[in-house]
């Protein structure tokens, strides 16, 4: 199994809900809220309101889950030559790659980056970045449920002794 899906495992249910629910609700929450907005051409209401909300929760979420893992995670299984292939790195990799996206979107929310823009091509950028997201998302949530055996991995190259959990 990867190293993701074994993240998702461990702590039931608190890592599943860190790491994958809350994410995902917030992705859900903008890519449902961004249809409506961008159908109705519309920059107020309570659609907006939640997206909004969404859109400034995401970013310094997913920096907090990134941050954690990448110390916890990351940098452990790369000194230590534990990853279990090239499909646990890209479902790991995928999964942090989140973190772009996520914080452009807050960016966004802040006036940060797109300040200069109408209130379309605004939220145009917005739909754009949530569309990374997502697409970045699923890809680590496919590979992560992929058998990284399906690529040779599961032993040490070097030694050939089986590659150890987290």
């Amino acid at each position: 199994m990867t190293h993701y899906m074994e993240l998702l495992m461990a702590n039931q249910p608190w890592n599943l809900i860190l790491f994958m629910a809350i994410p995902v609700i917030l992705a859900e929450t903008l890519a449902i809220t961004e249809f409506f907005i961008l159908l109705k051409k519309s920059t107020s209401g309570g659609l907006r309101t939640a997206n909004r909300i969404a859109g400034s929760i995401a970013g310094p979420y997913f920096l907090v889950v990134f941050i954690y893992l990448f110390i916890t995670v990351v940098i452990p299984l790369t000194s230590g030559g534990e990853w279990r292939g090239i499909i646990d790195v890209v479902a790991v990799g995928f999964y942090l790659a989140g973190v772009i996206p996520y914080v452009a979107i807050t960016l966004i929310e802040l006036h940060v980056i797109g300040r200069n823009l109408t209130a379309e091509r605004t939220m145009r950028l917005h739909a754009i970045f949530i569309s990374i997201f997502l697409i970045v998302a699923h890809i680590a949530m496919i590979f992560g449920m992929l058998d990284p055996s399906l690529i040779g991995a599961g032993v040490d190259g070097a030694s050939g002794a089986p590659m150890t959990h987290m």
